[in-house]
Parts: C-alpha cells; sequence; structure tokens
C-alpha cells in the first residue's frame, strides 16, 4: 500500500512536524500586551545604552567629517532617548532596567566585523553608513511598535514620549542617507 492509502498516517506525520515547531514559552513569558511592552522597553533600553558605547568608536573610525559629525549629533540624540525611557518606566511605574537585545548586539558585532574587514577611507565610511542603517531601521520597528503598543494599552503620555524618540531615529535614517548619497558613495566608487 501507498502512504496516501493510509490518511491517518499521513495527519500523524504532519502532526509530528507541527509539533516540532511550536515553542515552548519560559516560564516568565509574556502572559499580557502589558507585559509584553515592559519586556520589550527593556530590550530597547539595553539597546540604546549599548549605542551609547558605540557610537563613538563609530565616529572616531569615520574619514569624513559630515558622517563624523552626524554620529557624534546622534550620539547626543541617543543619550536623550536613554533619558526619555528613563521617563517612560517611571510613567509605568516600572524600574528602567535593560535585557539583553540579541538583535541590537548582533548589528553592533556586525558593525564591528565592517570596521575589521574594510581599510580606513570613504569605503569603511561606506560601510559604516550601511551598518548604522541596518540600527536605525532596527529601532524604528522597535519604536514604531512601542508606540502602537502603548496607544492600544492607553498609555497616552508613554506613546507621545516614543513617538518624539521614533521621529529622531527616522530623522537619524535620513541624515545617514544623505551623507551616503550625497558625498561618501561617490567617494568609495573612486577608490
Amino acid at each position: 500500500m501507498k502512504n496516501s492509502d493510509h490518511p491517518t498516517q499521513n495527519k500523524s506525520t504532519a502532526k509530528d512536524k507541527t509539533n516540532k515547531l511550536i515553542v515552548e514559552p519560559k516560564k516568565d513569558a509574556a502572559k499580557t500586551l502589558k507585559d509584553l511592552f515592559i519586556d520589550s522597553l527593556k530590550d530597547i533600553y539595553w539597546a540604546e545604552n549599548a549605542l551609547v558605547t558605540a557610537l563613538p568608536k563609530m565616529a572616531a573610525n569615520a574619514t569624513s567629517p559630515t558622517l563624523k559629525s552626524a554620529i557624534n549629533e546622534h550620539l547626543a540624540v541617543t543619550k536623550n532617548q536613554v533619558i526619555r525611557l528613563d521617563n517612560v518606566f517611571k510613567l509605568l511605574s516600572e524600574k528602567a532596567e535593560g535585557k539583553k537585545c540579541e538583535a541590537m548586539a548582533g548589528l553592533l558585532k556586525e558593525g564591528d566585523s565592517i570596521l575589521e574587514e574594510t581599510m580606513p577611507g570613504a569605503v569603511r565610511d561606506a560601510g559604516i553608513i550601511a551598518g548604522s542603517q541596518k540600527i536605525e531601521h532596527y529601532e524604528i520597528a522597535t519604536y514604531g511598535t512601542l508606540v502602537a503598543f502603548a496607544k492600544a494599552l492607553g498609555e497616552n503620555d508613554a506613546a507621545k514620549l516614543l513617538t518624539q524618540t521614533l521621529a529622531e531615529e527616522k530623522e537619524s535614517d535620513c541624515i545617514l542617507n544623505e551623507v551616503a548619497l550625497n558625498a561618501v558613495n561617490h567617494d568609495a566608487v573612486r577608490k
């Protein structure tokens, strides 16, 4: 007999495959949207603090004065974003604490690889911009989600603060794009 002649056997095999895809939650897994919101805030809090440490290294390795300036300006903005997150935690009556953000850790590790794999100059600058824009896009996605969660939870004051950060991240992405398109990429092509 063919396998197709055994409908129960096919269902069982499909069920076994599906069961292997199901992830069992941890004991402290989020049970409510507010739990997920707080957990996500801790994640981005860690990420922003990690950026405060990483941005000076990026600036030190950039050769374009415009890029150095953009990175240093974003460092000041990022420090204010950490303070803003402190305020969001206060609004929610939660302790401001970070939880390692695996996505940001991976993006920062990739940024280090870009530095190691490029010679100083315009090509490295182009790599720094590429890595930085990946970070900005991650932050834009994260803050967009946090704003939506805050609004759904009726946390309007928190939503306003997070919306302000979201706008800053979008602006930073635009600045990086302008630096790339108006100077760095052209210089990198000439190398």
